[in-house]
C-alpha cells in the first residue's frame, strides 16, 4: 500500500527519495511497525481473550511430575497467535509489493495455516475434553495447500494460468558475464545443499520427488513448530532465529551482484520475502514481550501452525530446504523425539526412550527449570542459525 501511495505521489509531481522504494528500507520499517504494533495491541488483545475465557487447556494427567508446573498455565489465554498474525498482516499490507507473486503466496500461507490452527483451537474451547481437529484432518489440509503450491511452482500450465501477478523467476550469472533467466519450473527444480557450490537439478520423473519434498518440508515445518510450542517463549525465540537467517538470505538473493559473489541464486522479487519475514521478526519480538516466562498468553495452534507454515514456505521459495533443516535443527529434534518415542513405545512393549516427549519435557522431568530449558534451546538455535549463515561462504 505504501508503494502505491509513493508511486501516486510521484505521478502527481512530488519528488520521493529513492530509498523509500528499496527493499532494505521497507524491511526496517516493516519490522519496526510490527514490533510497536504488537506491543501496543497485545495488552487489550490479551484482556479480551480473558473476557472470552479462552483459557489454555492443560492435559498432563499421564505425566504427573509435570502437572504441578503446568497449573500456573491453566487460566492463561491461548490463541495469542492472533496478536502477531494481525500485526503481521497489516505490516505486510503496508510495506509489501502486491505485484509480486511471493507476496500473495506468503499471505495465503499465513491465512490458510492460521485458519487450520484457529479451527483446532476453537474445537478445544467448545469442548474442554476435545483434542481439537483430528490429526488426520489437519494433515490433509496442510498437504492440500502444499500440493497447490507445488503445482504452481513445478507445473507451467498452472503457473501460466494464474495471470493475476507475474510468476516468479530467477537469474543465473554465467562465467562470461551473460545472465541466464530461469522460469519458475527451472528455478524451482534447483536444490541448494549447504557446503556444496553447485545445485542439484531435478528433471523428468524426479519432479514428482521434488513435489513430495516440497509437501514434506511445508507440512513438516508446520507441525514441528507446533510440537515445539510447549514452554513459555520457546517456539517464539527459536522462530526468531530461523526467520532472521531466511530474511538475510532472501535479501541477498534479491541482488544480482551480491548473489553472484556469494554463489547463491538470484531470485527476482525475493526482497518481498525478506520484508514479510522482517515483519514476522518484529511481530514475534513484540509477542515475546507477553509470551516470555511467565507467559501472559500462548500462541496456540492458531499461531504455531501459521508460523511453521510461513517458515517452511519461505525456505521452499528460496530453495533452501536443506539449509532449513540446519537452522531449524531444534524443531527437527523436537519432532524426531516424538517419532522415536512413539515407535519405541509401540514396538518395544511400552518402553520409552525419553522420560517424556517432545524432548523439552524430557529435560523438565530431569529437573531442569522451564527457563533453563528455554534459554539452552535458544542457545542451540542461535548456534545453528550462525552455522547456517556460515554455509553462504563455506561452499
Amino acid at each position: 500500500m505504501i508503494l502505491l501511495v509513493l508511486h501516486f505521489l510521484e505521478r502527481i509531481g512530488l519528488k520521493i527519495p529513492t530509498l523509500f522504494f528499496y527493499a532494505s528500507t521497507r524491511m526496517i520499517f516493516a519490522a519496526i511497525f510490527a514490533l510497536v504494533a504488537t506491543i501496543c495491541l497485545g495488552r487489550p488483545f490479551i484482556r479480551k481473550l480473558y473476557e472470552l475465557k479462552v483459557g489454555h487447556t492443560v492435559r498432563v494427567s499421564d505425566v504427573k511430575i509435570l502437572s504441578e508446573q503446568y497449573q500456573k498455565n491453566r487460566n492463561v489465554p491461548s490463541m495469542g497467535g492472533l496478536i502477531f498474525l494481525t500485526t503481521l498482516f497489516f505490516s505486510g499490507v503496508l510495506w509489501m509489493d502486491f505485484s509480486q507473486a511471493f507476496t500473495w503466496i506468503l499471505f495465503l500461507t499465513m491465512v490458510w495455516m492460521g485458519f487450520i490452527g484457529f479451527l483446532d483451537d476453537r474445537a478445544k474451547l467448545k469442548n474442554k475434553r476435545s483434542l481439537g481437529l483430528s490429526g488426520r484432518k489437519k494433515f490433509l489440509l496442510q498437504v492440500f495447500f502444499s500440493l497447490l503450491l507445488s503445482l504452481y511452482l513445478f507445473s507451467p500450465l498452472v503457473t501460466d494460468s494464474l495471470k493475476i501477478v507475474a510468476p516468479p523467476f530467477a537469474k543465473e550469472k554465467l562465467v562470461g558475464g551473460e545472465v541466464l533467466k530461469l522460469p519458475t519450473k527451472e528455478y524451482a527444480s534447483r536444490y541448494y545443499i549447504p557446503f556444496f557450490k553447485k545445485p542439484v537439478v531435478v528433471t523428468g520423473f524426479w519432479i514428482l520427488i521434488a513435489i513430495c519434498v516440497t509437501i514434506f518440508v511445508i507440512t513438516g515445518s508446520t507441525n514441528a513448530v507446533n510440537l515445539t510450542d510447549g514452554l513459555d517463549g520457546l517456539a517464539t525465540g527459536l522462530a526468531l532465529f530461523v526467520a532472521s537467517v531466511l530474511a538475510i538470505i532472501s535479501f541477498l538473493s534479491n541482488n544480482l551482484t551480491i548473489s553472484s559473489y556469494l554463489n547463491i541464486i538470484y531470485i527476482e522479487g525475493s526482497g518481498e520475502i525478506a520484508i514479510f519475514l522482517c515483519s514476522l521478526i518484529g511481530a514475534l519480538l513484540g509477542f515475546l514481550w507477553f509470551n516470555g516466562y511467565p507467559a501472559e498468553v500462548f500462541m496456540g495452534d492458531t499461531g504455531s501452525l501459521a508460523l511453521g507454515g510461513i517458515l517452511g514456505v519461505s525456505a521452499v521459495l528460496l530453495r533452501r530446504e536443506f539449509l532449513y533443516a540446519i537452522i531449524g535443527g531444534v524443531f527437527v529434534l523436537e519432532t524426531l523425539s516424538v517419532i522415536i518415542q512413539v515407535v519405541s513405545f509401540k514396538f518395544r512393549n511400552g518402553k520409552r526412550v525419553f522420560l517424556c516427549a517432545p524432548i523439552h519435557h524430557h529435560f523438565q522431568m530431569k529437573g531442569w527449570h522451564e527457563t533453563k530449558v528455554v534459554i539452552r534451546f535458544w542457545m542451540i538455535g542461535l548456534l545453528l542459525a550462525l552455522i547456517g549463515l556460515a554455509t553462504l561462504k563455506i561452499q
